[in-house]
């Protein structure tokens, strides 16, 4: 019986422990599964203006867009949108002067990273700039 209710309690510390709260990268909280790898971080020798247009057409272009742009924040170079059911954060940050860095996260619904989905974003993204 000590080893059924001490087993049950071990899963219930297991399973509060695995989630929690993750910060995006546009600054806000959301719900999701902590410590793991849900971003790719890549640098431009362009202007942090062409970066952030050029993913503002990624996402929700009218010539084949993504998905559907949710916000759009000019004073931090961050975007939010939809891309199939999962929620993508941008954001553009300006290194030196003509170098800029861009951070793609995505995660799903349920909260898990999908590192897939912002390794293919940030890729587009830079078909777009090199267009």
């Amino acid at each position: 019986m000590k080893k059924m209710l001490f087993g049950l309690f071990g899963v219930a510390l297991l399973a509060l422990s695995s989630t929690g709260c993750i910060t995006t990268v546009d600054g806000h909280k959301s719900a999701g599964v902590p410590f793991r790898k849900d971003s790719i971080t890549s640098r431009y020798q362009i202007p942090v203006e062409q970066v952030f247009n050029a993913a503002k057409e990624v996402l929700a272009g009218e010539k084949g867009g993504l998905g559907v742009l949710e916000s759009e924040n000019r004073v931090n170079n961050s975007l939010v949108a939809k891309v199939n059911t999962r929620k993508v954060f941008i954001r553009i940050t300006e290194v030196e002067p003509n170098i800029s860095e861009i951070v793609v996260q995505v995660r799903t619904d349920s909260g898990w990273s999908d590192v897939d989905w912002a390794a293919e974003i940030d890729k587009q993204i830079a078909l777009r700039l090199r267009l």
